[in-house]
């Protein structure tokens, strides 16, 4: 094997088309944009434009919002909590929190805090200190002899208490 011999394979390259280059082409005149008007331009061109009848978009009512005050938690599963104390990454007799489990890379980032979910099962006697946690996720590590404790979401200042 030479190195001229090196080449794609057939079809893995496609050439791309040369508009607007004769009639023999077969994207010669309007280069497949058919006739005149605001489609054959470039740039602009309106999506929900039904003829001057009313879009479906403005016909609609307007339902609901977003609340500015929703506090958005991470959820860690009891697996994976597991999973990172059989690989030695997380230190069970010490006391587990969103900047433990984020420090261990078992969390990207804690955002709001840490809410604990049920799934799977928990081995390992830990201490717990999440901001929320599901019922079973409670008696599983219970269960294990561990303790979970649930930590008031933060306040932020001038927030009626």
């Amino acid at each position: 094997m030479k190195l001229s011999d090196i080449a794609d394979n057939a079809g893995a390259r496609k050439k791309r088309m040369r508009v607007g280059r004769g009639i023999g082409s077969g994207k010669g005149k309007t280069s497949g944009r058919g006739g005149k008007g605001q489609t054959a331009r470039s740039g602009v061109r309106i999506k929900g434009f039904e003829g001057g009848q009313m879009p479906m978009h403005r016909r609609l009512p307007k339902r609901g919002f977003n609340n500015v005050f929703r506090l958005e938690f991470v959820e860690v599963n009891l697996d994976r909590i597991q999973q990172a104390i059989d690989a030695k990454v997380l230190d069970p007799s010490a006391t587990i929190n969103a900047e433990t489990l984020v420090k261990s890379r078992v969390l990207r980032r804690a955002k709001d805090g840490v809410r604990l979910l049920g799934r799977g099962e928990i081995k390992a006697k830990i201490n717990v200190e999440v901001h929320g946690a599901s019922k079973s996720a409670v008696a599983a590590v219970e269960k294990a002899g561990g303790t979970v404790k649930i930590l008031a979401p933060a306040k932020e200042e001038g927030e009626a208490a």
